[in-house]
């Protein structure tokens, strides 16, 4: 019998030490590694319990989203181990914060969130703000980083966790848009905008495959000769009820649920079709179109844009892919393997947006990039302000040394075409010229100004 006692003894200790390994696993499972509060994964399942709960006792329940105001440039000015140091402190003072039955979470990078019973919404933000700005010393240095909060309210706003923190968020953009360090409460006006985006977001995946969404054009023209020896390609949607809506309407929501491969494959196979007989006459030498950021993170988009393009009548040699700077900075190496096996096909490819920020010459050296387009910011002022004016003379000298073509876009004035013109720049666009216009008025204005007739009916 003594054996068999030392035998039970040694497997109940066995099965209590499974037993904390488990436990452990799971808690580390559960907790984010810097902060060592609850990660995103166990805040969900969390803020789930605590509904269902709430529905048994008739409690509320309130969400605090917490992030803090302009993180990126503390994390970029002091380096990521500073960050991290940041985020760790602020992670312990949310902890203290914390009173017993409530639930502290860090979602990710510097979001973080508090559930609560709590019914002082105003008192308790007001406190959290200011614990948020409170000075921390990070490697000698003194930062005082500031945050901002959005906040719903369970059962008052939302009656399932996915939109309470959905509309928490609406809250939170709207204290950030508001210049942050404050609180904002979701109310009747988010709501109805949440109605909106809603409806919207419906009607923007119906709009895609019934045509609704289609390309329009905008003249850009020689400086020397004043003709128009192209067009930009600009997305439109012919919205039903709500008329033309500019790519300010629908864009960064197409980019949120991943509809922009869509809406650029649509609105390049358009702008091909109709633009290929503008080239085949003689009308126009190049055809650009814009390619999303997100597209271009897609190791395959250079080869499916080229297995695309030849399936249409436009030449390769006759399309621009304008890129903008903030992607070679995402992944340069796979912005090179893009660029290179675009241009080995004939297809040009310009940088967009130059000159607002990130411009570095060495992406015009070491690339085969053969345009880059002057950013409308820095033409406001050009011929008006003297060191702006001498600034964009710089930026061209130093782009013609390297044999690369200028185009400025957003010339709205004579005084901003006449600077450029004698300043050297090759090509310019935007509104003293012509706003963007629906293909058949580009095609007239065009076939008008070289006094021409159709070889073919234009394809629509």
């Amino acid at each position: 019998m003594p054996q068999l006692a030392d035998h039970q003894t040694e497997f109940a200790a066995r099965v209590a030490e499974l037993e904390a390994e488990r436990e452990l696993t799971l808690r580390l499972a559960q907790t984010d590694s810097l902060t060592g509060l609850v990660n995103r994964g166990a805040f969900t399942s969390g803020l789930c319990e605590r509904l269902e709960a709430a529905r048994d006792s008739g409690a509320q329940v309130a969400l605090f989203i917490i992030d803090l105001d302009r993180f990126k440039n503390l994390n970029d000015t002091l380096g990521h181990h500073a960050g991290d140091q940041l985020l760790a402190e602020l992670g312990e003072r949310l902890r203290a914060e914390a009173r017993p039955g409530e639930l502290v979470a860090r979602l990710g990078g510097d979001e973080f969130a508090l559930i609560t019973n709590d019914t002082d919404i105003s008192g308790r933000a007001s406190r959290l703000i200011s614990m948020l700005t409170l000075p921390q010393t990070i490697y000698g240095r003194t930062v005082v980083p500031g945050g901002s909060i959005g906040v719903a309210l369970y059962p008052r706003d939302a009656q399932d966790a996915g939109d309470l923190q959905r509309f928490a968020d609406m809250a939170l953009y709207r204290a950030k848009a508001l210049g942050g360090r404050r609180c904002s409460v979701f109310d009747a006006d988010l709501r109805n905008e949440s109605l909106r985006r809603r409806n919207l977001e419906a009607e923007l995946r119906r709009a895609i495959p019934a045509g609704e969404i289609e390309p329009w054009f905008q003249p850009i023209i020689d400086s020397m000769t004043g003709r128009m020896v192209g067009v930009e390609v600009l997305a439109r949607w012919r919205h039903p009820d709500q008329g033309l809506l500019s790519p300010a309407a629908f864009v960064p929501m197409a980019e949120e649920l991943g509809l922009i491969k869509a809406i650029d494959e649509a609105i390049f196979e358009a702008a091909c079709a109709r633009a290929a007989p503008w080239v085949a006459d003689d009308l126009i030498e190049v055809v650009s179109c814009n390619v999303s950021p997100r597209d271009l993170l897609d190791p395959g988009f250079s080869r499916k844009l080229i297995q695309r393009l030849g399936q249409t009548a436009l030449p390769a040699t006759a399309l621009t892919v304008e890129i903008t700077e903030t992607f070679l900075l995402q992944d340069m190496a796979l912005a090179r393997r893009h660029i290179e096996r675009l241009a080995a096909k004939g297809v040009n490819v310009a940088l967009d947006d130059f000159g607002t920020g990130y411009s570095n010459l060495r992406s015009l050296m070491h690339l085969p990039i053969q345009t880059v387009k002057l950013d409308r910011s820095l033409i406001d002022d050009v011929g008006r302000d003297a060191r702006v004016s001498k600034l964009v003379a710089s930026m061209l000298h130093a782009a013609r040394s390297l044999g690369v073509r200028i185009i400025a876009e957003g010339v709205e004035h004579e005084a901003q075409a006449l600077f450029l013109r004698s300043a050297g720049c090759d090509r310019m666009q935007g509104y003293f010229f012509a706003r963007p216009m629906p293909a058949d008025e580009m095609e007239a204005m065009l076939r008008e100004a070289n006094g021409v007739t159709p070889k073919r009916a234009a394809v629509g």
